[in-house]
This record gives structure tokens, C-alpha cells and sequence, in this order.
């Protein structure tokens, strides 16, 4: 009995492992290159083509540009945009807390409390240096 669901098991296994069983992949993603290629000729070919001189011009969505594009900005946006990244990426941590957390118990609760002091000290710190004050 062992020896017939042993060789059922290995004769699963080595079908598994076929290139016939990646047949349907190659058909998916020949039909989906194909479709892709398809679709750029198409509507290539069927699109409008009225290069007039306001269609070449650069895209400066109504507003008069002036100046040089190439000003340098200031570092303090970078700054509060790495920094609204980062807690945002940490706040998304507290999704799988709120779903478990009768499942995690008491020690999830004092996990997550020691996520959240963590937490706090960093944005202590960043109001210190003070990354978040704009004026200079």
C-alpha cells in the first residue's frame, strides 16, 4: 500500500515538473505579446496624424512659463516627503494589528506598544532637529 502511493506521489511530482505542464504560460504570453504588438500597430495606423505648429509645441498647460526650469529647490520638500513616506509605510504596519489583534493577545498588544514608543522617539526626534520647520 505504501509503495503504490510513494510511486503516485513521485509519478504527480515528475508530471508536474514537465515542460508540458508550461505549455499553457507560453500560449498566455505569446497571446498577450501579440496583442500588445497588435494594438501599437493599429493604432498607429488608424490615428490621426495633424502635426500642426500649436500640436508641436511644448505642453505648458496654459500658464506663461518663465524662468529656468532648472531652479534649484529647496531640500526642506525633499526633506518632509521622505519623512511623510516613512511614517505613512509605518502607520500601514498598525492594518494587520487592527485585523488580529484579539488573535495576538497580550503580547501583540505590548509588541505593538513598543512599535508605537519607537515610533514616537522618532518623530520626537525629527521635531528636535526640527525637519518640519520651514523657516530657516
Amino acid at each position: 500500500m505504501f509503495h503504490l502511493l510513494q510511486t503516485n506521489v513521485t509519478q504527480t511530482v515528475s508530471d508536474a515538473s514537465s515542460a508540458g505542464s508550461y505549455f499553457p504560460v507560453g500560449i498566455q504570453l505569446l497571446f498577450v505579446v501579440g496583442m500588445i504588438g497588435f494594438l501599437m500597430v493599429v493604432t498607429h495606423l488608424l490615428g490621426p496624424k495633424r502635426h500642426t505648429s500649436d500640436k508641436l509645441q511644448t505642453f505648458s498647460s496654459g500658464i506663461e512659463s518663465h524662468g529656468d526650469a532648472r531652479q534649484p529647490m529647496a531640500i526642506k520638500y525633499f526633506l518632509v516627503a521622505i519623512l511623510f513616506v516613512l511614517f505613512d509605510v509605518e502607520v500601514i504596519f498598525f492594518y494587520p494589528y487592527a485585523v488580529n489583534f484579539r488573535g495576538l493577545g497580550w503580547s501583540g498588544f505590548w509588541a505593538v506598544l513598543m512599535f508605537v514608543a519607537f515610533f514616537l522617539c522618532g518623530f520626537i526626534y525629527i521635531i528636535k532637529k526640527g525637519a518640519l520647520d520651514w523657516e530657516d
